[in-house]
């Protein structure tokens, strides 16, 4: 990386001048607020006196690939939030100050970086609501800020001249990201997924990196907590609990669970062949001429257990479960009669309903009940569809909640430990057939079973006991 790296300490009217400076797609939505705007303007009163003021770290990637005016675009890896409310408090003071200015040298700087702040909004595009109010909301608390008779010229020459940024240029866009995800590691504990990323960018294979942009547009996309979610309660617990292994905490130590091959430099083995040849036969089909015809598009078939394929097919796969998965969970969660285009049985509804209903369904424990339903109920979709989906709605309810009904408290351990114990996990794994998860046999529960209510006699009134006793599983 070294190589590629191009260091440089600059102030605020030398980063607006940059030219071609550009906010690429795949950045996540401008999140600034009115307090994020008027702490960076106190920095400024306080900080005033000083010979320089470090306001932060810049990182962009050298886009030779874009090309303008003979002059390269650099991309914004890191500072996006930073450099947008820079571009808007001088722009506030372009239009609020400048026609009164005492000094000619501040008069002169502005008149010069107002073509650059226009050049540069205008070259952006902001799709996000988010962006869009948060970038409006923000420029009318500036110019008040700066219209304000405390605000003086020295405060502006101070933040045009005095505030700088350590700005880092890199040529390889995943060279950058993960120069950025190092820089940021220093303030802040990565999250498992930030590694994830970094690591398989860097296995794109050469033929690929002009993919590499729109690949990490789709991940930036999605929020943050939607990807650590997606990982630590769905794709690990059920790659794990379909190896027999513990599935209780996913950290940077479980990130080799996501981490397989890379196609272009593994050997020939008997194993990886059948991954090679899914890998090149759906991208020939993607590309043929004849798809311009029929339209037709052929996405990877992913499996929530196959082995990992690194580089692309990675952000694919996590785009793929992210979809797949918040459907499953937001038509699961509420009043449909459907799932996953299956019409429900009115006991499968029963099921669901109830599930999303009963009382006791916020307590810790009975999350992680829920969380052992979803993951099992994922993870028989991912591999039979909608075959037999009610009945298989049915068995894995009796298999999941047959803890909650057995236990007065439920931790986390409890669940795993569970799960290892009466894994369906592995008999979907190791299935050929839906039935051969369906025909499992399960325990019919007694009262003297029931240690989540029976001592307060309220057995009866149970309706998760209801349910079992309508499935002939409790007598």
């Amino acid at each position: 990386m070294a190589e590629a790296l191009d260091k440089d300490i600059i102030n605020v009217s030398q980063l607006l001048q940059l030219a071609n400076l550009t906010i690429p797609t795949y950045q996540r939505p401008y999140k600034w607020t009115a307090r994020n705007i008027n702490q960076l303007f106190q920095d400024f009163d306080v900080h005033q006196r000083q010979s320089a003021y470090r306001l932060g770290t810049v990182v962009f990637h050298q886009d030779s690939q874009q090309e303008h005016d003979n002059a390269v675009t650099l991309n914004i890896v890191d500072g996006q939030q930073r450099t947008l409310t820079l571009v808007l408090a001088v722009h506030a003071i372009i239009e609020q100050r400048l026609d009164t200015l005492e000094r000619q040298d501040l008069a002169e700087k502005l008149t010069t970086l107002k073509e650059c702040v226009d050049d540069f909004m205008q070259n952006q595009q902001f799709e996000s609501e988010i962006s869009q109010r948060n970038l409006h909301q923000n420029y009318l608390e500036v110019k008040r800020l700066v219209s304000r008779h405390e605000f003086t010229e020295s405060h502006i020459e101070f933040l045009l001249n005095k505030c700088e940024v350590v700005v880092f240029t890199l040529t390889d866009i995943s060279e950058a990201f993960q120069f950025f995800d190092s820089q940021n590691a220093r303030g802040r504990d990565l999250e498992p997924h930030d590694l994830l990323k970094a690591f398989h960018l860097r296995e794109f294979s050469d033929a690929e990196n002009e993919l590499k942009g729109t690949t990490v547009a789709s991940w930036e996309a999605l929020e943050s907590d939607e990807l650590a979610a997606l990982f630590a309660e769905y794709l690990y617990r059920i790659r794990q609990w379909a190896l027999g292994h513990s599935a209780r905490y996913f950290g940077k130590n479980e990130v080799v669970l996501f981490k397989g091959v890379n196609i272009d430099r593994i050997d020939h083995f008997p194993y990886v062949e059948s991954l090679r040849i899914t890998h090149h036969y759906v991208d020939e089909y993607n590309q043929q001429y004849h798809r311009k015809i029929d339209g037709q598009y052929k996405t990877f078939p992913f499996h929530l257990d196959q082995m990992i394929i690194n580089g692309r097919r990675f952000f694919e796969m996590a785009a793929h479960y992210q979809n797949q998965v918040s459907a499953i969970v937001s038509e699961e969660h509420g009043a449909s009669e459907y799932l996953s285009g299956h019409k429900l049985t009115d006991h499968a509804q029963d099921i669901l309903n109830t599930l999303n209903s009963y009382s006791a369904r916020t307590r810790t424990g009975d999350g992680y009940v829920r969380s052992m339903f979803d993951c099992a109920l994922i993870f028989y979709i991912d591999k039979f569809g909608d075959a037999s989906l009610s009945t298989a709605i049915e068995k894995i309810f009796i298999w999941a909640y047959s803890l909650r009904i057995k236990q007065q408290v439920l931790q986390l351990a409890t669940m795993d430990n569970y799960v290892l114990s009466r894994n369906l996990f592995r008999t979907i794994k190791d299935a050929t057939t839906p039935s051969d998860v369906l025909t499992i046999a399960l325990s019919t529960l007694t009262d003297a079973d029931n240690k989540n209510n029976a001592r307060k006699g309220n057995a009866a009134k149970d309706p998760l006991v209801k349910l079992f006793k309508g499935m002939n599983y409790y007598e």
